[in-house]
């Protein structure tokens, strides 16, 4: 070998020793049988039980029919995966070989070749065995045995001298919404969820990049890459961040470096509605002489974001300021997207973020009882402007805190503070869902006879676990010292007054206590959390409950079977025949619950944008499904946007009208969220007859600057000049606020009835096609939530259409034919 060959093949095998790999074995083939079996079976990971058992035929879909309570053997059951894979000798050289589970689901033992390497007990956590004395080069076998959750939970149980509620679940750190909700079913899931790698590296790695956010102006950006580095024996690197260097001596074990970063004049990552969300490109290099031994990539936003709560008149504020302004929240909460987790879907994730920022919204509430979701979940929220108030994953029980538990809640916390930190779009860590209130309001300990010492521990287990263990973990972890921890949402129950001077409020005296619609008008809070009203998912999803062609009927054993409220269909219906004439029509009647559960929903956010600035933020309740369900959800199972989230978006857009209705008088506020001011407005309204017929009309005295990121008041006018000896039934306002240019900045109909007591008249409504994905709906007197029926997701649904006009509709596919439906169709 002449010398020039040599030098090359010294140089191509020392690059080799110095790099990083990573191999997936996700893509081996996967088997797993019950532990009681003797044969294997097929089985794909990422993945559940559940879906190996279907795919392999041996249990129905539990989504379909009234499968649900055929499966729930599963959960008692231990499970065994097992997958064999192959190791080179060329691999077998690198000096670490480690074996890392990114989730597993949940009480398992790890074999390679027969030993036991690892045992895991969290959902939750990522689990990093080295394994490189326990692999041969040619065939490996890598086994991991899942004992019941279930089974796992009761043992420990056992030893709580008192009766947990929702035992066993609160003793078990893996998704809790899988014991069954009044949204969703129970199937307590075993599995390999998510990746499996092999990671080979010899000389150093990267374990982690955090980037620290030390000042940020308009002139600059000051950052700390603060980048944690595993070195196997001491010696010289150079950590280079877009090509700026800094030369770092390692020692043996773990290192961390920091290499300043500035930006000049930086752009800032804006929330949705005010700008753009941009962020900035880095790519960390960690390098030995010339070869590069290990590289992370990373996307960051500039962006601060502080909680500010200080005491006023009202009692303690509770806003967020983004980039030095106090921004109005506008959101929902999410659930996970599916029972079997590893199934969503990144086009899933993206299609529902979007339907978020489509509907103006500016944060999602991230509940506690579901899982900390996948990477792609929190990069589509980066990317559309969608801030993110992460719950940790506790709700609704009680939770013990033994040292065990405690410092497996630790490595929880710590595990997911380092994967989400670097993102943007996060602004809140919240220690859990309704717990203070549970231990509080919801009367478990006299259900179960707790003695007063019962009761002292179940409070000291709770201020352990969430006023020490999850803040000084994250204490610990974080990237900022700025890092905002809430400990539990809502901070004070909906039953007591506080609830709405000060914190974060749940409000259910709606649906749970059964109050009307119109008591939103009051119960307003400082910052609302909670809130929702259930309505029906769409025909659509609603016959894929159904393994057959389904028998439409309220009736319907399997229909009944996908409401889970245990009251859901009863309190529907009291609260329609409030509102609304109760269809005999399974399609009207669908239509109508729609109705409802929008109708309530605008009060309720109405309501509270109103208010601004004493209320500064509201997240209903909620926003998707699990499965296909009768639900508080706007976008149901199958991705189509129930009459809800059409209303959602209309009431947040970000300038709005608001008219309220009060001692004779109808008020009318007018809502800026932009940063930007309109001058010169006023108001306009006719007042006109259901058919269409013009018997008024008023203007504002004077015009007035509608500032930016506020409220204006109008001029009030007394419903006697404005309804006069009409019959309210009969007549409602058409409301535009305009520029001084006579433009149209916002415009809505504010009606003097309820919805049963208009006496509509039939409206003649016609469907023009303009192209294959775009129509135009017309009527000649008013059409009230028009409702457009078809395969086909509509830009608008469920809307007003005045008389003698028009209006255009894109479809996201053509359509052969398009029914309607209007509200005077379930009248007659």
């Amino acid at each position: 070998m002449n010398k020039t060959l040599l030098f090359a093949f010294i140089f191509i095998q020392s690059f080799i020793d110095a790099q990083f790999s990573e191999r997936s074995l996700s893509s081996e083939q996967w088997q797993f049988k019950n532990t009681k079996d003797h044969t294997w079976l097929p089985a794909k990971v990422p993945g559940t039980v559940h879906l190996d058992l279907m795919q392999n035929r041996i249990i129905p879909d539990p989504f379909k029919d009234e499968n649900e309570k055929k499966v729930q053997w599963i959960e008692n059951e231990d499970w065994e995966y097992r997958t064999v894979f192959k190791v080179s000798s060329q691999e077998l050289e690198n000096r670490n070989i480690d074996l890392v589970f990114h989730g597993l689901d949940t009480f398992s033992e790890i074999y390679i070749n027969g030993k036991k390497v690892a045992t895991t007990d969290n959902m939750f956590r990522t689990w990093e065995i080295p394994v490189k004395t326990y692999l041969k080069a040619g065939d490996n076998i890598v086994q991991v045995k899942f004992t019941s959750a279930v089974q796992a939970g009761k043992e420990r149980a056992k030893k709580v001298p008192f009766t947990m509620p929702e035992s066993p679940r609160s003793f078990v750190r893996k998704a809790q919404y899988q014991f069954g909700w009044d949204w969703g079913p129970r199937l307590v899931t075993a599995g390999i969820w998510k990746d499996v790698h092999l990671n080979f590296w010899n000389q150093a790695r990267l374990k982690q990049v955090r980037i620290e956010q030390k000042s940020l102006t308009k002139q600059k950006a000051e950052l700390n890459i603060r980048a944690e580095i595993i070195a196997e024996k001491p010696g010289d690197y150079i950590l280079n961040v877009n090509h700026r260097s800094q030369k770092a001596a390692l020692k043996q074990g773990l290192n961390v470096v920091v290499l300043p970063y500035r930006i000049n004049h930086p752009k800032l990552w804006q929330p949705n509605g005010w700008g753009k969300p941009d962020m900035y490109e880095l790519s960390v290099i960690l390098k030995q002489g010339s070869a590069t031994v290990d590289e992370h990539f990373q996307k960051v936003g500039l962006r601060t974001v502080e909680l500010v709560q200080e005491k006023d008149e009202q009692g303690i504020s509770f806003y967020f300021k983004v980039n030095g302004n106090p921004v109005y929240i506008k959101g929902t909460n999410w659930i996970p997207a599916d029972s079997f987790s590893p199934r969503i879907t990144k086009e899933k994730y993206q299609k529902l973020i979007r339907d978020c920022k489509e509907a103006h919204m500016n944060m999602v509430r991230v509940w506690g009882g579901g899982i900390y979701e996948d990477d792609e979940f929190y990069k589509a929220c980066d990317e559309n402007g969608i801030l993110v108030w992460q719950d940790f994953m506790f709700a609704g029980s009680f939770y013990p805190a033994d040292e065990l538990f405690q410092k497996n809640v630790e490595a929880e916390v710590k595990d997911q503070v380092e994967r989400l930190q670097n993102h943007p779009s996060l602004a809140l860590w919240c220690g859990n869902n309704e717990v203070d209130e549970a231990i509080v309001n919801w009367g478990y300990q006299k259900q179960f006879k707790y003695s007063g010492e019962d009761s002292v521990q179940v409070w000291k287990d709770y201020r352990k676990i969430f006023h020490e263990v999850i803040p000084n973990a994250i204490k610990k972890y974080a990237a900022s010292d700025k890092t905002i921890y809430w400990p539990s949402s809502p901070s004070i129950g909906w039953g007591h007054k506080e609830s709405l001077t000060e914190g974060d409020s749940h409000y259910w005296g709606v649906w749970w206590g059964e109050q009307p619609f119109e008591v939103y008008n009051e119960k307003v809070g400082r910052f609302m959390s909670e809130y929702g009203f259930q309505g029906m998912p769409t025909i659509e999803t609603t016959r894929s409950m159904f393994s057959v062609k389904p028998d439409l009927s309220l009736d319907n054993a399997v229909i009944k079977a996908h409401e889970k409220h245990a009251r859901g269909w009863e309190i529907i219906n009291t609260y329609m025949a409030r509102d609304y004439k109760i269809p005999a029509d399974f399609i009207q009647y669908n239509y109508v619950s729609q109705l409802l559960q929008a109708r309530g929903m605008q009060v309720a956010i109405e309501a509270h944008r109103r208010a601004r600035p004493d209320n500064m933020g509201t997240l209903y309740w909620q926003l998707n499904d699990c499965w296909p369900v009768v639900s508080w959800s706007s976008v149901d199972y199958l991705g189509n946007w129930k009459a809800l989230h059409y209303q959602v978006k209309r009431s947040f857009e970000n300038q709005v009208i608001l008219p309220e209705e009060k001692d004779d008088v109808l008020n009318f506020y007018v809502i800026n969220d932009e940063l930007k001011t309109f001058e010169n407005v006023s108001m306009d309204f006719d007042i006109l007859t259901l058919n269409g017929e013009k018997k008024g009309s008023a203007r504002t005295a004077d015009t007035k600057n509608l500032g930016p990121n506020g409220v204006l008041k109008l001029d009030p006018f007394s419903l006697e000049e404005i309804i006069g000896d009409a019959d309210r039934n009969e007549i409602f306002l058409h409301v535009m606020l305009k520029d001084a240019k006579n433009h149209v900045i916002t415009e809505r109909n504010y009606f003097f009835s309820k919805p049963k007591d208009l006496k509509l008249v039939k409206p003649n409504v016609r469907i023009k096609n303009i192209s294959p994905t775009e129509i135009e709906v017309s009527t000649d007197a008013l059409a009230k939530d028009v409702y457009l029926m078809g395969d086909t997701h509509f830009s608008d649904n469920f809307f007003d259409l005045l008389p003698h006009t028009s209006k255009k509709i894109m479809l996201s596919k053509p359509l052969e034919q398009i029914q309607v439906m209007t509200l005077w169709d379930t009248m007659h």
